[in-house]
């Protein structure tokens, strides 16, 4: 090899490593992770707690134990960018209706994720509160749009922000970076997103199974949500808990291990390779499950019903549950 050669495979062996180190380890990335690649990637934090994003997280001391625990999140991760979880599903027209709680459209989500100043070509790191599996959720509900609008390089951060801060980790309070970003979305992959027609399919013949990700008393038909025009299930539709994804640490919540998850769905009737279509109230909660299904256990036949089951019912489809007084 002369020196020349030398030189070009030595170049090319730094950029390989630069590469690497750059890129995601999987779709869940722990603090310690980040903690060492935080020049590498762009973080975004994802939640309705708008005002949260610049007030100092609250702490109390244990009188039993002397450990300083997290009672309320605040602030963030040095350099986070924020995205309101409120804009990531949006009114739009749906078979010439109004329909709530889709998926914006591509152009649409696009301008969303750039006016938070998210660039392409930089792996992006979604940090949910953390606290409450409906806040995970709000990370995972982003999580699936920018994977349906072409987005490979992307991870969810484990623990989220509670979990960073119970480690005690720094934080920031300066408010959120101005700068527009140049992120691009793709065509969208519909093979993410079920239609209401799909799951009338599913429902009827059974050969794809329906994961209701919602708690319990909603899923008998005990109790609903305003949204959602009926009492119950989706025929058929088998019951996965928002309290059955994750285990609680120090306050922040974390997922469980591949084998874990198999078992509960297991328990739960639901098949962790079979084909399958999450839903909830509206599609947030069903991020849960998708996300589990699909980036946890490598199902990569699963759906999510964008609208779900209030979707469901305003287009005229009925519920099941437990008989009422």
């Amino acid at each position: 090899m002369n020196k020349i050669q030398i030189i070009v495979a030595s170049a090319l062996y730094a950029l390989s490593g630069l590469i690497q180190a750059a890129g995601l380890p999987g779709p869940i990335v722990s603090t310690d992770w980040l903690a060492s690649n935080l020049a590498n990637v762009q973080v975004l934090e994802v939640t309705g707690q708008v005002k949260s994003f610049i007030k100092a997280p609250e702490f109390e001391i244990d009188k039993k134990t002397g450990k300083k625990m997290l009672v309320d999140a605040g602030g963030h991760i040095e350099g986070s960018h924020l995205l309101n979880s409120k804009d990531v599903r949006v009114e739009r027209l749906l078979d010439g209706d109004k329909t709530k709680f889709l998926i914006p459209e591509q152009a649409d989500f696009q301008k969303l994720i750039q006016s938070v100043g998210i660039n392409s070509n930089k792996p992006i790191v979604i940090v949910p509160i953390g606290m409450d599996m409906s806040d995970v959720d709000e990370g995972l509900r982003a999580f699936w749009q920018f994977k349906v609008y072409g987005e490979s390089n992307i991870a969810v951060l484990d623990g989220g922000l509670a979990g960073w801060l119970a480690e005690g980790r720094a934080f920031s309070t300066a408010p959120a970076p101005t700068a527009v970003g140049n992120w691009v979305a793709q065509a969208a992959n519909k093979d993410l997103i079920a239609t209401t027609a799909e799951v009338v399919q599913a429902s009827k013949s059974g050969n794809i199974q329906l994961i209701d990700s919602r708690q319990p008393m909603q899923y008998l038909g005990i109790n609903k949500k305003p949204d959602v025009a009926g009492f119950g299930h989706i025929p058929g539709a088998k019951n996965f808990a928002p309290e059955l994804m994750s285990r609680s640490v120090d306050g922040a919540l974390y997922f469980l291990k591949p084998v874990t998850y198999a078992a509960v769905m297991e328990a739960n009737g639901i098949k962790p390779k079979e084909p399958s279509i999450s839903y909830c109230n509206t599609g947030h909660l069903a991020a849960g499950s998708w996300f589990i299904m699909t980036e946890i256990l490598g199902n990569k036949s699963a759906q999510l019903y964008d609208g779900s089951a209030y979707l469901w019912t305003k287009q005229g489809n009925k519920l099941e549950g437990v008989p009422l007084n």
